[in-house]
This record gives structure tokens, C-alpha cells and sequence, in this order.
């Protein structure tokens, strides 16, 4: 007895900020953006579209293409750094929008490997007798905490939201895993103020600080490193080699990152799926958000191997090697 994916789906805003767009509100140019990111363009939330609204939205679709009713819902778990509240929980809402009545729900909080961890998760849960059925939801809203002045941050984040609909099974489809993390390293890639430890003040919206702060330089070195030894670590615990992996679907957060790891795992590009250049890095979401769009292009074919890795503020990282 095990568990596997049953459906993928996602939702992302309709408005759309380009590159050329951002050209206009910073310092910046197209070609720099995408010579060191591969981004495009991203999807931006308007002022009445919520983590809870994106995460609805590809919840229903997930749970249409699985083909099951909300009422079958065991439990909800949403992975986001962006969550409606501090509480409730956002999966609250969402099972509150869906109708879910009979679901557990809460948040985690992993950042960009949120989605990773949720599968892990759901994995654990879908041991014990009474849980059967299980949505994990990456959903983000990063650009409500993007500051637009400044140009080293601003070009990179998207919003949108990913949903999976996990299921027991008589095989195992969750293969192995690898999930770490290194504290130490967490002011690198930080949301100084708006905790308990510097709350909202005068000072503190002076300062900017309730916007993403980021360390570019340092967070790509370790993020290189980290994605490369997830991926790695979970091909072992899987027993499974790169030369038997169909797809990596690495978190989207730089081409550039991607590409170090698919070579060092002795991946083909046509192994790596990429679509940063449409969405930018939409943290917890990106991994669902791939998955989604590679179901509906029919790329997604029954036992292929698919090696999901992530890594992201904390610093965390982690990867698992799924059967499709």
C-alpha cells in the first residue's frame, strides 16, 4: 500500500507584468533580466485576489480532474510564505470556499520547497487507516510583498497557485526523498519585519522591511549546491539512477540554477522541463504550476520517473522522486 499523485492542477491571475513593463518602473532592461534570470514575465495578483483566492481556484480544478467530491476530502494542506493571515490558516479558507467539510486542514510554511514537503506530508498521513484522500496546495502571492524600488528583487517573483489530489494506492508512487535544511543561513533571504520578533511600525514601514530582502550572490551559490545534493540524496534513498530519471522539474527560481543541476545529474535538456520565463519564481507554487502545465501539454505519461526539487528561504531544500 502506498500513495500517488490522482490529479495536478493550477491557477495563476490573469494580469500579466513583462519585462518591458518593469523597464519602466526601475532600473533595469529585458535583456538583463533574462540573460540572469530567464524570466519574461510573471503573473501579478490585483488588490482583491488573495493566496486563499489562487488556492481555491486550483483546488476545484484538481479536485474536477480527480473526479472526486470535496466531501472526500481527508485533508487540506497548503504550503505558502504568503498566507492570507497569520491565522486562520489558509487551508481553512480553502476548505471553507470548497465545501470540504470532513477535511483536517493546516499550513506549513517551507518556502519555495513548500510543495515538496506537502507530498512528504501527505505521503505520512496516507499511512494512517483514516485518510484516504489528501489536496497539498502550493500558493503564493509573492508580489504583495515585492518592494518595486528596488530593482534586484523586484523582477523576480510571480503569483500563483498549484494543487495535487493525493491518493492511496496499492503501489507506491512516492519513491524517495531527501529534505534538509540550514538555519544559519536564514538572513539571506528574509521578510524582516511584520513577526512577533519586529512588528508593524512607523520605523519599519520607513525601512521597507515588510518586502523581501534578499542577498542575490549568496542565496544563488547555496541554492546551486542545495538543489544538487536534494536531487542527488533522493535518487539514492529512491535506488533509483539519474539515467532512469524522465523528468526533472526543478523549483523556478533562475534558468541558471536549474541548468548547473541538471548537469550535474547528467540530464539531457529534454529532461528538464522550464517555464520561468512565463511565471518568474512563484516560490511554493512553481513545481505544481510545472506539473500542471506538463499534464495539460500531454507530456506526463504513466510510470515515467520525475525527480521535484526545490530549495528556498530558511535556507530549506529537499527533492523527491516520484512514479507518474
Amino acid at each position: 500500500m502506498g500513495g500517488k499523485i490522482l490529479s495536478i492542477a493550477a491557477h495563476v491571475p490573469e494580469k500579466i507584468l513583462t519585462n518591458e513593463d518593469l523597464e519602466k518602473m526601475v532600473d533595469t532592461s529585458d535583456e538583463w533580466i533574462t540573460t540572469r534570470t530567464g524570466i519574461k514575465e510573471r503573473h501579478i495578483t490585483k488588490d482583491n485576489e488573495y493566496t486563499s483566492t489562487l488556492a481555491t481556484e486550483a483546488a476545484k480544478k484538481a479536485l474536477d480532474r480527480a473526479g472526486i467530491s470535496p466531501m472526500d476530502l481527508d485533508m487540506i494542506v497548503v504550503a505558502s510564505a504568503t498566507h492570507d493571515y497569520w491565522f486562520p490558516a489558509t487551508a481553512c479558507l480553502v476548505q471553507a470556499n470548497i465545501g470540504a467539510e470532513n477535511a483536517a486542514c493546516f499550513d506549513i510554511e517551507a518556502a519555495c520547497p513548500g510543495f515538496v514537503y506537502t507530498l512528504e506530508i501527505a505521503r505520512g498521513f496516507l499511512s494512517i487507516p483514516n485518510y484516504n484522500n489528501i489536496l497539498v496546495i502550493g500558493a503564493e502571492t509573492l508580489t504583495k510583498i515585492t518592494d518595486y524600488t528596488d530593482r534586484g528583487t523586484c523582477v523576480l517573483f510571480g503569483d500563483g497557485a498549484g494543487a495535487a489530489v493525493i491518493t492511496k494506492s496499492d503501489e507506491e508512487h512516492f519513491l524517495g526523498s531527501y529534505l534538509k535544511g540550514n538555519g544559519k543561513l536564514g538572513d539571506l533571504l528574509i521578510m524582516p519585519a511584520g513577526g512577533t520578533r519586529k512588528r508593524c511600525s512607523e520605523e519599519s514601514i520607513k525601512n521597507r522591511e515588510h518586502f523581501i530582502k534578499m542577498q542575490g550572490r549568496e542565496v544563488f551559490k547555496h541554492a546551486v549546491v542545495g538543489m544538487q545534493e536534494a536531487a542527488i540524496k533522493a535518487l539514492e534513498n529512491a535506488g533509483i539512477s539519474p539515467s532512469e530519471v524522465d523528468w526533472l522539474v526543478a523549483h523556478q527560481a533562475n534558468k541558471r540554477i536549474i541548468d548547473a543541476t541538471r548537469k550535474k545529474l547528467g540530464l539531457p535538456e529534454e529532461k528538464v522541463y522550464i517555464n520561468i520565463d512565463k511565471y518568474g519564481n512563484t516560490s511554493s507554487a512553481s513545481i505544481p504550476i510545472a506539473l500542471n502545465e506538463m499534464y495539460e501539454k500531454g507530456l506526463l505519461k504513466e510510470g515515467q520517473i520525475i525527480v521535484l526539487d526545490a530549495f528556498g528561504a530558511g535556507f530549506i531544500y529537499g527533492a523527491i522522486v516520484i512514479k507518474w
